[in-house]
């Protein structure tokens, strides 16, 4: 698990179930961009390589009851509509710009198929 900032942990301390998550999520999109900064808000973390391209949360969109115990969101921004049913949630947020909500639970979650979205969700950041 990589060395997490202290206000990271801070924010997942009540979701301590969910943090190796969030660290296997860091650690891959760290390989994707060596240089993404972590902002840690009220509600969520943001990520960025000076635009936020993700965001992770523990965002209770679904009831609870329809949640695993130990998973977050992972937000991503897109140009259009990812159609897959991993994607619990999305929204047209305004023309051209979608917002997906994607439950994130189990550590084979973290797959290639993700993180091909999450480079998708950096290449839109970056071109805004």
């Amino acid at each position: 698990m990589p060395e997490l900032d202290p206000r990271t942990a801070r924010f997942c301390d009540s979701h301590l179930e969910a943090l190796p998550l969030y660290a296997g999520l860091l650690c891959g999109v760290r390989r994707i961009g060596p240089a993404v900064q972590e902002k840690v808000c009220k509600a969520q973390i943001s990520l960025s390589c000076g635009r936020v391209f993700a965001c992770a949360s523990f965002l209770l969109f679904l009831p609870k009851a329809k949640l695993p115990p130990a998973s977050c969101v992972l937000t991503l921004g897109l140009s259009a509509p990812l159609l897959s049913p991993r994607v619990a949630a999305k929204t047209e947020a305004y023309p051209g710009r979608w917002t997906h909500h994607i439950v994130l639970s189990r550590r084979e979650d973290l797959d290639a198929e993700l993180f091909s979205w999450i480079c998708q969700a950096l290449d839109f950041a970056q071109k805004k």
